[in-house]
Order: C-alpha cells, then sequence, then structure tokens
C-alpha cells in the first residue's frame, strides 16, 4: 500500500480484510443453505441477506481506493507513471482469471460439446471482470484529467454519475439483438450478468475518488476530522437516496426498494462510506494489525480464485457445491463458512511464507 516514506493505511487493510470475510461467508452459506431455510420471515436469515447485498459493493468501493491511492502517490506524468503499466497488467490479469474460473470445457481448444447455456455461463461478467474494467476507466479517467488540467474529484464524479444514472437506460435495452453475447454481457443482466458495467462500475470510480483523495492529503486519515468528513459524505449519500426514492414514490407509487435502482446505489455507497468512516475511527486507535490481514489485503485476487473453485469447481476440478448445494440447515452453513474462511487464512499464510522463502534463495544465489 505504501511508497517510499508513505504511512500504511490501516483503515484500508481493515476494509479489505472485511470484504473478503464477506465475500468468503456470503459465497459459502448461499452455496449450502437449504431452500427451505431462506425465508424472508426469518430475522437471521432477512439480516444476512441485506448484509450479502453489500459485499459487492464494498469489494469494488475498496478495488478503486486501492488502485487509485497507489496510481496518484506518483509525482510523475500519467505515460511514465509505472501504475499504468502495472494498471493495464491487473486489468488483463482479472480479465483471463475471470474467464478461466468460467471456462465451459475442459478440453482448452475443443468446444465442440459445448451448450448454449454453458457459453452463457462463460460469458457471465462477474466481480472480477467488472473490477478489471474498472480499473481501466479509472486510468482512462486519469489520463482525462490530466490531459485537460481537471479536478480528478470532477472527473471521477462524472465517470461514476455516469454509469449510475446510465443504468436507467441501459437495463431497458435488449443488448442481445444488436451485439454477440460476449460484449452484450457487460451491458445489462439480461444475458445473466452478475455486475454489468452498469451500475456496478460506478462502485469502483467512487472508490477513485477517495484513493485520490488520499494520495493529495497523505496524513489526512490519521485525523478524527477525516473520519468525520467521511460519515458526513455517508450521510449526504443517504439523504439523496431517500430523496429519490420518495420522489419515485410520488411519480409512479410505491416500488420495491430492494431491486437495483438509483435509491439502492446511493444507499449502498452511503453504508459503504460510513462503514469506511467507522474502520478510519478504528484505525485512529490501532498501531497495529495483526500480519494476517495485511497479507489478506494483499492477495485478494487470490483468496477470490481459491475459494470459488473449492465451492464451485471450474471445467478441471469439481467443488463442493456441486455435491452439497443446498443441502445444509443455518448452523452448518455457518460452520462451513467458518471453515473455509479459516482454511482461506491457512493458505495465505502459507503462500506469503513459500513466497519469502522463495524470495531468499534467490537472494543467497545471486550473493
Amino acid at each position: 500500500m505504501s511508497s517510499g516514506s508513505k504511512q500504511r493505511i490501516i483503515f484500508l487493510d481493515l476494509m479489505r480484510a472485511l470484504a473478503v470475510l464477506l465475500m468468503i461467508q456470503g459465497h459459502t452459506i448461499d452455496t449450502f443453505l437449504g431452500d427451505q431455510y431462506r425465508t424472508f420471515d426469518s430475522n437471521i436469515y432477512n439480516i444476512w441477506f441485506t448484509i450479502r447485498g453489500f459485499t459487492a459493493p464494498i469489494f469494488m468501493f475498496v478495488s478503486g481506493v486501492t488502485f487509485t491511492y497507489l496510481l496518484r502517490s506518483q509525482s510523475l506524468p500519467f505515460l511514465e507513471n509505472p501504475r499504468v503499466k502495472k494498471g493495464v497488467h491487473r486489468f488483463m490479469i482479472l480479465l483471463l482469471i475471470g474467464y478461466l474460473l468460467r471456462f465451459p470445457t475442459y478440453r482448452m481448444f475443443d468446444f465442440s460439446e459445448v451448450d448454449h447455456g454453458q457459453w452463457l455461463t462463460f460469458f457471465t461478467v462477474d466481480a472480477l471482470h467488472l473490477i478489471a474494467f474498472g480499473i481501466l476507466f479509472i486510468l482512462f479517467l486519469s489520463y482525462i484529467a490530466e490531459k485537460y488540467k481537471r479536478s480528478d474529484y470532477l472527473i471521477f464524479s462524472l465517470g461514476a454519475a455516469f454509469f449510475f444514472f446510465m443504468f436507467l437506460l441501459t437495463e431497458k435495452i435488449n443488448w442481445a439483438n444488436f451485439l454477440p453475447i460476449p460484449f452484450a454481457a457487460y451491458l445489462y443482466q439480461g444475458t445473466g450478468s452478475y455486475f454489468p458495467l452498469f451500475p456496478w462500475a460506478g462502485y469502483v470510480i467512487s472508490g477513485a475518488l477517495l484513493g485520490s483523495y488520499l494520495a493529495k492529503n497523505p496524513l489526512s486519515f490519521s485525523t478524527k476530522q477525516f473520519s468525520y468528513k467521511l460519515f458526513l459524505f455517508g450521510v449526504i449519500s443517504l439523504v439523496v437516496c431517500y430523496s429519490i426514492h420518495s420522489f419515485e414514490d410520488s411519480l409512479y407509487g410505491e416500488k420495491t426498494f430492494w431491486t437495483d435502482n438509483t435509491a439502492l446505489i446511493f444507499y449502498r455507497l452511503g453504508i459503504i462510506l460510513m462503514l469506511n468512516s467507522l474502520m478510519a475511527f478504528i484505525s485512529l486507535r490501532i498501531k497495529n494489525i495483526p500480519d494476517i490481514i495485511s497479507k489478506i489485503g494483499k492477495n485478494t485476487l487470490l483468496v477470490y480464485a481459491v475459494h470459488v473453485i473449492i465451492l464451485y469447481g471450474s471445467a478441471w476440478i469439481p467443488g463442493f457445491g456441486m455435491f452439497y448445494s443446498k443441502t445444509l440447515n443455518i448452523p452448518l452453513s455457518i460452520l462451513a463458512a467458518l471453515l473455509l474462511i479459516v482454511f482461506m487464512f491457512w493458505f495465505v499464510s502459507l503462500f506469503e511464507r513459500m513466497k519469502n522463502y522463495r524470495r531468499r534463495k534467490i537472494v543467497a544465489v545471486e550473493i
């Protein structure tokens, strides 16, 4: 996270660890919990379902914060900034892994037995695809801001607003009638995509606003005022949410709030900002965090890929979900989530030790 003399931003480590925990437990419980327990008459299920709705936006927002902080911490012109090349590389890696996780056949170059449903699954836009393009958009917007000498805050705000508000239009168009499925999948949910660019890329770019602020104000996060400002922006976002919701009610009558709409977008954004505010406030009272928290934050892509393969499998490896999908009760589903979280923490710790051992061997050989 830090470069040179820059102080490590503990609250971002905490946010990334929180995002990882929410992601693993959400995927695990959703995989194993039996249908008979999925009822909104249950307060436990209600709470879990609500929390799960924030997992992806948190992950996307924090990804935008982290990448932009590193990008803008370099006091170099855009085309000379090493973080630009790393961002493009990250974009390609995320896309490659995203598609490999959904590869439709174990035969790398023989697609003769792949049916239409498998192709749709392969082209589904998931979190990795979305974050990949979010990084690409941040790079593009950063270049625009520098080239035309405009504020990052203005350009990133316009970029986020574009994806948030254009969603109202893009989701109503059947893009598969005009574009091949691989491209249409990025524009709406009609082909089965979980996270099309509209509105989800807006969360990544919203994170870029905070990342840019942190880069330009390197010690701001170490003050209470920073936490208060984040909380205030969260409140403002919630006010915007309920204003939009009330306006829609007056025009169209009562609408379902917990479906994707502009009001829900600002509701999620407000809660995310408040969570960041809380983590920033907690971090003021913490001098150091457990090393494993930092390691988890550094290896979020590894955690994502490995836990997805364990749960859902791949074209080459079966996952537990293929054998025990929706077969467990609530306690056993929670236990499965805890076991997978413990395993992933152990796996990341082992991975870091192996990396350090390999690094030491290389240094020893060079000496």
